[in-house]
């Protein structure tokens, strides 16, 4: 028998990433007058009543929070609660310009969202994009997010996947040359991935027998080693034995059609060799509202799937969409792993 949580909701953690990007902006115009789970955000209240005068947005409270505050009778829209874990002056954070200073309030942000979610403080972490250079002035070696994450929460295993309405995709590889695609595919990647993927569709999405599709790397899928040997000897044989493991898996299937049968409900997700290869689909699909989704950890995490976006910082014009989608499939995967931990 599950026992689930008896007491008050535990809130999501936003993030809110580099405090001189647009995080911030998408933070407050997401959470202004919205009806959405209760969140926190994890940043700092100077810069964020900065990004409500940046927007025009007028008539909102902010309250430091503290970690096992109820904040579920709050009015919502009306009150964002913070936890303060920076005093920036907004004077010296300039709009478009990482530093030393944005690098570190980023890091230190996500830190502690992620020592709250894994003490389950917070039912999930949303992140607003933060800036691999701020890291680096700051002397982080980490290039992002996602290894962040990977390190603190000791996960070995982890598949980054894009999530939309009409199409799910995930990355064998992830921010590497093209050119060294072929060298990085291995059969036991290829099979990894794979099964992340499923059991993520399964426990996380709903799904209760996801239909996988795997894309070949070549033209064509290789059309029978014609052009390319790697779905003969790597994906195929991934293939294979995911379904020797009982996973509903179709492929080596051509890159050039797989996209278009799965955004017709062929298929739950997309399992992609590249980066390239699922995101340039992906994006013409779910621009504005497509959620980044670290699929693997311990504990639930999405993220907008954009960059700070610097050029906008400051000027109130930065999209929201993105944002309120990965808060809205935050709390639906918390959701679906309460009813099957």
């Amino acid at each position: 028998m599950n026992h689930r949580q008896v007491g008050p909701p535990v809130p999501l953690a936003v993030t809110m990433g580099c405090p001189a990007g647009i995080g911030p902006e998408i933070i407050v115009k997401a959470l202004a007058g919205s009806t959405s789970p209760p969140a926190v955000v994890f940043g700092d209240k100077d810069i964020l009543e900065r990004a409500c005068a940046f927007t025009g947005i007028g008539d909102i409270t902010f309250e430091e929070w503290s970690p096992g505050q109820d904040i579920s009778s709050s009015a919502p829209g009306k009150t964002i609660f913070v936890y303060p874990l920076t005093s920036l002056s907004p004077e010296e954070i300039i709009p478009g310009t990482p530093s030393a200073t944005t690098g570190r309030a980023s890091y230190k942000y996500l830190e502690a969202a992620i020592d709250l979610a894994l003490e389950k403080k917070v039912s999930a972490i949303v992140t607003a994009p933060l800036s691999k250079t701020g890291l680096r002035l700051a002397g982080y070696r980490w290039p992002g997010h996602t290894e962040i994450l990977a390190e603190k929460t000791q996960t070995r295993d982890f598949v980054m996947m894009m999530a939309g309405s009409k199409l799910v995709v995930t990355l064998v590889t992830i921010h590497v040359p093209l050119s060294q695609v072929p060298a990085l595919l291995s059969k036991k990647r290829v099979l990894k991935t794979i099964e992340i993927t499923y059991h993520a569709m399964k426990r996380d999405f709903g799904i209760n027998r996801p239909k996988i599709a795997v894309c070949g790397l070549n033209p064509h899928a290789g059309e029978g080693g014609m052009f390319g040997m790697e779905e003969t000897e790597i994906i195929g044989p991934a293939c294979t034995e995911a379904i020797d493991h009982g996973i509903d898996v179709k492929g080596p299937l051509p890159p050039d059609t797989v996209f278009f049968q799965a955004a017709n409900r062929e298929f739950d997700a997309v399992v992609c060799q590249y980066h390239d290869q699922g995101l340039i689909p992906f994006k013409l699909l779910h621009f504005r509202d497509g959620v980044n989704v670290t699929i693997g950890l311990p504990i639930i995490r999405t993220s907008v799937d954009h960059g700070t976006a610097y050029d906008l910082a400051g000027t109130g014009l930065a999209d929201p969409e993105s944002l309120r989608s990965a808060m809205k499939l935050a709390s639906k995967i918390h959701d679906n792993r309460s009813k099957n931990p």
